[in-house]
Parts: C-alpha cells; structure tokens; sequence
C-alpha cells in the first residue's frame, strides 16, 4: 500500500487537477488538458479517466464543449477512493516472502509492518482532494489559478506570445 503504481499515480495526478477547477461552474477538462496540465501523455490520461469514470469518481461527457469534472465535491473525494480503484484493497508483502506469515507465525516485522499499513490507510481515508485545491503554488498562486483551464486559454496564451514576440 505505500507503493503506488503509475496509473494510480497518474490518477491522482489527474483528480488533484480536477479539484482544481471543481469551484468553477461548467468547467469541464479534456483527457488533453489534464494531459497538458500535469505533464502526462494523453493516452494515458485518457484511459485513467476512462477508469476514474467506471469508478464514478469523474463524469464525463463527449463531444464540443464536453470533458471531464469530478462526480462528487473534492471534500467528499479521498486519496483512498482512488488508491482502491486502482490498486485494490492491498496490504504490504511481508519482507521475508510469501510462505512465512501465510503460513507460520507472524515474521518478525508482521506488527510493525501493519501498523503502518494502517497509518498509510488512515492518511488516505483522511486527506481530500479539497487539501489540491487550497494547495499554494511557490509565489503564492493558488494552484487552480495557475494551471490552464482548456483550449481556449491556451489559444489565448499562444496569441498572447505570438503577439508580443
């Protein structure tokens, strides 16, 4: 449980970028955007999205003008949502293999080592994604002020710098 794959990495990557924008009414993202705005490749935002959708913890909607937004508000979305969506309910190996606690005794890390499983699994039960929204930027911009919203404004940006080059 410490460990987390990529996808749940990117997943978090990409509902923090969601919460960001969640206080902005009709906001929706583009697998592109959220792609964009948190340095993944596109393909891979698309198909966490698509599992962050089959999940229920995103709504998204196809076409012009569609994209994605979170389903809940990100106060009543966890780290742990997204953790067991894509990681399962799993707990740390046991440092000495597979056949030791299984089988015999507990090893003699056995306790240590849940005890921290379970601190992990409170932290993630405990932190919102609201925690990505307040989150400060170095210079003290908001986070959600300082990402790109869509294509328009990044049509803007572009124009803006052609017209100042």
């Amino acid at each position: 449980m410490i460990h987390q794959s990529k996808a749940t990495q990117h997943a978090i990557a990409a509902v923090s970028r969601l919460a960001e924008v969640h206080h902005e009414p009709g906001v929706r993202l583009s697998a592109a955007d959220i792609a964009e705005s948190r340095g993944l490749r596109k393909p891979v935002a698309a198909k966490i999205l698509s599992i962050l959708a089959q999940g229920g913890l995103v709504v998204g909607s196809p076409g012009p003008g569609g994209g994605y937004r979170l389903a809940r508000a990100p106060d009543q979305v966890s780290l742990w949502d997204v953790v067991r969506l894509f990681e399962g309910e799993t707990k740390m190996g046991c440092p000495y293999g597979p056949d030791w606690c299984g089988n015999n005794s507990p090893c003699p890390l056995h306790d240590s080592l849940m005890a921290i499983c379970d601190v992990v699994a409170s932290y993630l039960r405990a932190t919102r994604f609201d925690a990505f929204a307040r989150q400060q930027r170095p210079g003290g911009t908001p986070a959600a002020a300082a990402a790109p919203r869509g294509p328009a404004d990044r049509r803007a940006r572009r124009r803006g710098r052609r017209a100042q080059g």
